[in-house]
């Protein structure tokens, strides 16, 4: 149980809704920082505002998947007050204090640093990536359909990398009668496409690739579909980014183009926030329980 342990959950989505109820149900004392408009209570939670937590009496800070920009500030979808977690604010909390986010940023990151707290990035787990890729194949299926005038059957896909997601993802438009190329510059995955029975090339030759594109699924968090890239793209194709913002697509030129590209950061929690939520809820409630009993021994 985390009978007594003070946790702050700062901001989020719908997904935080699971988290809040997992963690109330193990009897942990929530603060609820950016909930001031969601149209609930919840027993054993409080919704506060920043200035009203003493960081002294602080064990756990639980984050959005998206962490903080590059200034602190934290996304929420229930409040339209400005969150910020700043280094000052950190270096109040107890040193067992540990930040719990889906993925770090540079703000993050400096300031765990510079304080000494350790972040926790839940995305780079592999139980997580890989329970999160079943609603982030969906939400793509969904967008792919209705942002497109053709069946997924018989379409020229390409993907992106081969990670947890990319693979999901392959494998899925490869089922519905896809013909399904994955780009990457792993000769592993490379492999790994190939037994799977789609095409494979690495992204060198993407240029080439694309020529006859008609859905293309980014997964790659770095610029990978350049305007060169892009130029050779038919102007009827569809574009969805699942990499992190700020993904890896030059929207720009593909506007210019007339390229639909779209971005979908947060699609799991956009289409099935209740079991994106649940799966973030059920590894930070094992990590929290591991992390307080380590507490409890030492």
């Amino acid at each position: 149980m985390l009978t007594n342990r003070h946790i702050v959950v700062m901001g989020g989505d719908a997904r935080q809704i699971e988290v809040i109820n997992k963690l109330t149900a193990l009897d942990a004392h929530l603060s609820l920082v950016g909930f001031d408009q969601l149209e609930r209570n919840f027993s054993g939670a409080s919704k506060v505002n920043m200035d009203e937590i003493d960081p002294k009496y602080v064990d756990s800070i639980i984050l959005p998947v998206s962490g903080t920009d590059h200034e602190g500030n934290v996304e929420t979808t229930f409040s339209n007050e400005k969150i910020n977690l700043s280094k000052d604010w950190l270096a109040d909390t107890p040193e067992h204090c540990t930040i719990y986010s889906g993925i770090t940023t540079p703000h993050l990151t400096n300031i765990a640093k510079e304080t000494k707290r350790q972040v926790v990035k839940l995305f780079a787990r592999d139980d997580v990536a890989i329970y999160n890729s079943i609603p982030t194949v969906e939400g793509t299926l969904m967008m792919v359909i209705q942002n497109t005038d053709i069946t997924i059957h018989d379409a020229n896909v390409i993907v992106l990398g081969l990670g947890r997601t990319g693979m999901s993802v392959a494998r899925a438009f490869h089922a519905l009668g896809a013909h399904v190329k994955v780009g990457t510059r792993n000769p592993q995955q490379i492999a790994r496409a190939i037994e799977m029975g789609v095409k494979a090339f690495y992204l060198k030759d993407l240029e080439k690739e694309v020529v006859d594109n008609e859905i293309c699924i980014n997964t790659i968090p770095a610029l990978v579909l350049t305007s060169k890239v892009l130029s050779n793209m038919p102007a009827n194709s569809f574009i969805i980014d699942l990499a992190s913002l700020p993904g890896g697509t030059d929207f720009r030129y593909a506007k210019k183009r007339g390229i639909k590209a779209m971005i979908t950061p947060g699609l799991p929690g956009m289409v099935a926030p209740k079991t994106a939520g649940q799966i973030i809820a059920n590894v930070l409630a094992e990590l929290l329980l591991n992390q307080f009993s380590k507490e409890g021994e030492s």
